[in-house]
């Protein structure tokens, strides 16, 4: 039975209450709460499974404190000092406090020369599920005149990295003919995709959290995202650091979802990392 929507509204004011989901996109906390609902639990019950959900999806990939202020502040004065060796150095050390990211620093001086090969400097990118991975951006092969569109569902992350933005397009025009815009926002992507067209999309070890929400998010999403090419990735090993067969599990997954679409696909594989390149 579909729940009451003055119930779901309850469930979300509770929710978002809470200082450790309070900065989280409302219309996640609405589509997890109102499944858990739907299950016939009491609204108690629920707002605790949504929590729970929301911690497996979102909050075990920031398990410490965000400085965002800081890190804003250590990066404004990286940029300001021109030295491109700094700016990477801080980025990492940012990038460090998200567990994604910080998976993937042992692979970036590889990652994108590697899965981007071929395509020509990329001039559009769109960043989903995103994380603090535009932090990568001293590591793309990006045109000259570059935009990056970014999305993830916590309020603070996205500010943070407008400004990270602001500071990247700055050192961009210092460079000389170099120019660069980038865009973060709030956005559930089980419920809606970007209208924006880019040259490549990431969708980088998301599609299993999605997809532990609503089971069709992944090839939904595949198929909505207005991009030539979509990297997409899977963790190569669990949060805690075992193998457990992931990437065979992983690829076989994939493969079955995406195996009557027609699509080209080129098979990546890192220490850390996955990657598939969709070329539609």
């Amino acid at each position: 039975m579909e729940p009451r929507s003055d119930i779901i509204k309850e469930l979300v004011t509770m929710v978002l209450a809470s200082a450790k989901y309070r900065r989280l996109s409302p219309d996640l906390v609405r589509t997890i709460g109102a499944k858990e609902l739907a299950k016939g639990r009491s609204l108690k019950d629920a707002v605790k499974a949504t929590k729970n959900k929301l911690h497996q999806v979102a909050g075990m990939y920031l398990p410490g404190a965000t400085h965002y202020g800081a890190w804003l502040a250590q990066l404004t004065s990286a940029f300001q000092s021109g030295d491109e060796e700094q700016i990477r150095s801080v980025c990492r050390q940012i990038m460090a406090a998200h567990t994604s990211t910080r998976e993937r620093l042992p692979i970036l001086d590889q990652l994108y020369g590697a899965t981007l090969a071929g395509l020509g400097p990329i001039a559009r990118v769109l960043d989903l599920a995103c994380g603090l991975n535009p932090l990568s951006l001293c590591w793309i092969p990006l045109a000259d005149h570059a935009t990056y569109f970014a999305y993830d569902i916590y309020t603070d992350m996205m500010d943070f990295l407008n400004g990270f933005f602001a500071e990247f397009s700055a050192f961009a025009r210092a460079q000389g003919n170099r120019r660069f815009s980038g865009a973060g926002a709030v956005l559930d992507i089980i419920q809606a995709t970007p209208d924006q067209h880019a040259d490549v999309a990431f969708i980088l070890k998301a599609l299993p959290c999605l997809e532990q929400i609503d089971k069709s998010a992944g090839r939904r999403l595949l198929e909505s995202v207005h991009a030539d090419h979509i990297l997409v990735s899977f963790p190569a090993r669990s949060v805690g650091g075992k193998a457990k067969g992931m990437v065979e599990n992983y690829e076989a997954g994939f493969y079955a979802l995406v195996e009557d679409a027609g699509w080209s696909i080129t098979r990546f594989e890192f220490a850390t990392e996955l990657v598939f390149r969709i070329s539609k």
